[in-house]
């Protein structure tokens, strides 16, 4: 597909198992509406205008591109599974030629609206942004990385739970996943990401405050609505996803 200047491109996370899922599939090929679930995170980058779309694969990667087999998109590999920066990372070939600006959004998150990335690129050109990140303020944020303000509500940075102080785990404001990058700002900043004691991993969330560290522009918007937020890490959690998915499907699907 031929790529506009002005149209963004996707890395789409989809190289992990899925642990608790007690099932040997990678977790992107669990069905929700009746298709493998990273087919819905696709589906909403087209909708959403994106000209290039990358699906980083790593576990059964056979099956998550069996999965894509009629989708026009580019794959990367993660051969390791060394945290979300650096699955990122293994897309910086694939994006090579590209100049403009990136979606990074994980592929077991179906309930994505393409309105809500319209909404994040909208604001993130419109204040010259380097990083725009979507939050959302859930009733539960447990399992979720926690949003960080200082003393005026300006966003500090994002802290894994497993990071996270007793106080931070007080914060509702959570990080869904939903990235906006300028796509050279955020190789960069993943070049300076370093290793995190605690899991031994690399983190794409230390990406902006390394860039608003370096002076960048980093905007933050209360843009996800609660009900897209699910995650899904257990057989229940599809279960509910898959339902909330038929539901809205059933009365013209996600705008």
């Amino acid at each position: 597909m031929p790529q506009h200047p002005s149209q963004p491109a996707a890395v789409i996370l989809a190289a992990g198992k899925g642990t608790r899922m007690n099932s040997d599939l990678p977790k992107v090929c669990h069905e929700v509406g009746g298709r493998p679930m990273v087919c819905a995170v696709v589906d909403a980058c087209q909708a959403a205008g994106c000209g290039k779309i990358v699906i980083v694969v790593g576990y059964k990667q056979e099956l998550v591109r069996a999965a894509l087999a009629d989708y026009d998109v580019q794959y990367a590999v993660q051969d390791e599974q060394l945290g979300t920066g650096h699955a990122v990372l293994c897309a910086k070939d694939a994006l090579a030629s590209f100049d403009g600006d990136v979606f990074v959004l994980c592929g077991d998150g179906p309930l994505i609206r393409p309105s809500t990335l319209e909404t994040v690129l909208q604001r993130h050109r419109s204040q010259h942004a380097k990083a725009t990140l979507a939050t959302s303020i859930i009733d539960n944020p447990d399992g979720y990385g926690r949003i960080v303000r200082d003393d005026a509500g300006k966003f500090v940075s994002i802290v894994e739970q497993k990071n996270a102080t007793p106080e931070q785990l007080q914060v509702r404001e959570v990080n869904p996943s939903y990235y906006c990058f300028d796509c050279d700002a955020l190789f960069k900043g993943l070049d300076r990401v370093e290793r995190n004691e605690a899991s031994g991993e690399y983190y794409v969330t230390d990406v902006p405050a390394i860039l608003m560290a370096g002076g960048a522009h980093v905007e933050v918007i209360d843009a996800v609505p609660p009900a897209d937020v699910l995650s899904i890490n257990a057989p229940d959690d599809l279960q509910e996803v898959d339902r909330i998915f038929r539901e809205r499907s059933s009365v013209g699907g996600p705008a």
